[in-house]
C-alpha cells in the first residue's frame, strides 16, 4: 500500500487516470443511488405505515427495491440493460442515447452524472494532489452529488448520506485532517442550530415551514468537515447561488414554488472546502 502511494505521489499522471477511471465508475453507481433511494425510502415508508395503521389487513406484495435489485431494464420496453451497455458515458455515446432495443430515449443526465463525478474527483486531486486529505476529499465529493441530485428530484436530503458524512467528518479531523477536534465538533453543533433557528424564526413570523430539516443536517455535516469559521462563507455562497437560481426559475416559471435549497449548500460546501481558506483570505485581505 505504501508503495502505490508513493507511485502516485511520483507519477501524477498515473493519479489523474486512476482516479478518473474510478470516478466514472463510481458516477455510474451514483446515477442508481439517486434514482433507487427516494423509491426506497418511499417502500419502507409504505409498509411502516402499512404495519402501524392496517396491522390486521393483508398488504400486497410488490418487488423489494434495493440498490442491487431488481436488475436495471429499459422503462418502456422493460429489456435487460447488459454490462456491455452500461460502460460509463461510451455506452451512451455508442447508443446514441437511446435503448438498445426499442430505442427509447436515454436521458443525458446519466452520463452528465458520470462526467461530473469524473470532472469534480479530478479537481480534487488538483488542489491535494497524492495525500489522505485528496482520498477523503474525492469521498465528500460523491456524497455530496448524490445529495445534490436527489434533493432537485424529490426535495428529500435522506440521513442515510448526511448521518455518515457528518461521522466521517469527525472521524477525519480527529486527526487534524481538515480542521482541528475541536473545530470540527463545534462545526457540527453550530452548523446545525443556525439554520434550525433561522428556521424557527420563519415559521414563528409566517405560520408556515421555510426550511427543511435535511438542510440544517447537511450544513452541521459540512461543519464537521471544515469547523465554525468556514460556516458563514457556505451559508453566503449558497443563498447567493439559490437566489440567482431561485430568480431563474421565477422568471421561467411565473408563479413562486418551493425549491430545494440543498444542493446550494452541498455546491457551496464543496467548494469551500477545496478553496475556502484563499476566499476567506481574499476577502479579509
Amino acid at each position: 500500500m505504501q508503495e502505490l502511494i508513493q507511485y502516485f505521489i511520483q507519477n501524477s499522471t498515473a493519479l489523474y487516470v486512476a482516479v478518473g477511471l474510478l470516478s466514472l465508475c463510481i458516477g455510474s453507481f451514483l446515477n442508481v443511488v439517486i434514482y433507487r433511494t427516494p423509491k426506497i425510502m418511499e417502500q419502507n415508508w409504505k409498509r411502516e405505515y402499512h404495519e402501524y395503521f392496517h396491522a390486521d389487513q393483508e398488504r400486497e406484495t410488490e418487488e423489494k427495491i434495493t440498490l442491487s435489485s431488481p436488475a436495471s431494464t429499459c422503462p418502456k420496453c422493460k429489456s435487460h440493460i447488459r454490462w456491455y451497455q452500461n460502460i460509463p458515458v461510451i455506452s451512451w455515446l455508442f447508443l446514441k442515447g437511446k435503448c438498445g432495443s426499442c430505442q427509447n430515449p436515454i436521458s443525458i443526465r446519466y452520463p452528465f452524472i458520470e462526467l461530473l463525478t469524473c470532472v469534480c474527483s479530478l479537481v480534487v486531486v488538483a488542489v491535494f494532489g497524492a495525500s489522505l486529505q485528496m482520498v477523503f476529499g474525492v469521498i465528500f465529493t460523491w456524497v455530496l452529488i448524490t445529495l445534490t441530485f436527489i434533493d432537485f428530484d424529490t426535495q428529500l436530503l435522506p440521513d442515510q448520506f448526511t448521518y455518515p458524512l457528518a461521522v466521517l467528518g469527525l472521524a477525519v479531523n480527529s486527526y487534524a485532517l481538515y480542521t482541528t477536534t475541536t473545530s470540527s465538533i463545534w462545526g457540527l453543533i453550530i452548523g446545525f442550530l443556525c439554520l434550525w433557528i433561522v428556521a424557527k424564526i420563519y415559521t414563528l413570523l409566517r405560520k408556515q415551514e421555510g426550511m427543511g430539516c435535511g438542510d440544517f443536517k447537511l450544513l452541521a455535516a459540512l461543519g464537521t468537515w471544515m469547523g465554525p469559521f468556514m460556516l458563514p462563507l457556505i451559508i453566503l455562497l449558497s443563498s447567493l447561488l439559490g437566489s440567482i437560481i431561485g430568480l431563474i426559475l421565477l422568471k421561467k416559471n411565473k408563479q413562486s414554488n418551493a425549491f430545494a435549497f440543498g444542493p446550494y449548500i452541498a455546491i457551496a460546501g464543496w467548494i469551500a472546502l477545496l478553496w475556502g481558506n484563499e476566499i476567506m483570505k481574499a476577502y479579509l485581505g
